[in-house]
């Protein structure tokens, strides 16, 4: 474990010498210590927000609330708890939860609760990779309780729409610390969107939900290449819809003139999973639709996906998630 506590301090001071003059985005990095546990506005003053999303049993989404400052107390949402960490946690950390002050909980609808970071993108974050890494482990999750890291971007343009969704599935971590890591590269349709980074967990019945979280940080990963630029291919890439989506979704894009296509979908570490398009077309306006289909017939995993628009000058990549 004392190897994860050196890769966190090299990474917190990799923070200190990437160079983020003029950007919108902000490196951030927190290991819970220096915050007052007994503190009920602890959480909110460093930043934190959390969000309640509610469906009904069937998964029919109902209502929304918030954003409201994070709480630490032992009931809704979030607290900084202590003696839960190793030799790398050091003595306090953050525990993620259910809102069990919501009383639908007794009415068996699924309680999402959302506690995260969130930060503006502008012009000057185009072009860069940013890094979510934290450690974690399970805490007294159980029944059909289910939890989630994520990156998030939302358009406030389009009634703050979900443009990317980028997770890992904490629900069957196991109950030991282990270090996680999300990346989100930053494009041009980005700007102007909200980024947020947190945690997530789904509940019912007031059925236990908790994780722990500790050693958290953010920051600038450095330039994403140049062949990932629209402008470049006289093309233009637009986001899938719905998104996220099952089982269909609708790909737009257009050409500034005549050329070889190739639209595909590749999974989180690269595989082509499916291609929707090969070969000429004229320029104007184009879509295609994607099935969750791969190329052998058979039904994609749920997931995150990117998928590429490919021409001989380049190709220009946007990112989907695919529920079930």
């Amino acid at each position: 474990m004392r190897n994860r506590a050196s890769a966190f301090l090299a990474a917190a001071m990799l923070i200190c010498l990437i160079p983020t003059a003029g950007h919108a985005l902000e490196p951030y990095s927190q290991d819970f210590e220096a915050l007052n546990q007994v503190d009920p506005a602890a959480l909110s003053a460093d930043g934190w927000l959390v969000f309640g999303n509610v469906s009904n049993a069937e998964g029919t989404y109902l209502y929304g609330y918030g954003p409201f400052p994070a709480p630490n107390h032992n009931v809704a949402f979030s607290q900084i708890d202590f003696g839960q960490g190793g030799d790398d946690q050091g003595f306090q950390q953050l525990v993620v939860f259910s809102d069990y002050n919501n009383v639908d909980h007794a009415n068996g609808h699924l309680i999402e609760s959302n506690v995260y970071q969130e930060q503006d993108i502008t012009a000057e974050d185009v072009g860069f990779r940013w890094t979510f890494e934290f450690q974690a482990k399970r805490g007294n999750l159980a029944g059909s309780s289910t939890a989630l890291a994520f990156i998030k971007t939302l358009d406030p343009a389009n009634g703050h729409a979900l443009t990317n969704f980028i997770s890992v599935d904490m629900t069957t971590i196991p109950e030991t610390w282990d270090g996680f890591t999300l990346s989100i590269d930053i494009d041009a349709s980005l700007e102007g969107q909200i980024l947020q980074i947190g945690f997530a967990n789904t509940a019912t019945l007031y059925e236990s939900s908790a994780i722990f979280y500790d050693n958290i940080i953010f920051y600038e990963a450095g330039p994403v290449g140049v062949p990932d630029s629209a402008a470049a291919l006289g093309a233009a890439l637009g986001q899938n819809y719905p998104n996220p989506f099952n089982p269909r979704t609708r790909i737009d894009f257009s050409l500034e003139q005549p050329t070889n296509v190739t639209i595909a979908v590749f999974d989180v570490v690269g595989r082509r999973v499916a291609t929707l398009h090969q070969g000429a077309l004229a320029e104007g306006d184009h879509h295609v639709i994607w099935n969750g289909q791969t190329d052998m017939g058979t039904p994609a995993p749920a997931g995150q996906y990117r998928y590429a628009l490919q021409t001989a000058t380049g190709q220009v990549t946007r990112s989907m998630v695919l529920v079930k």
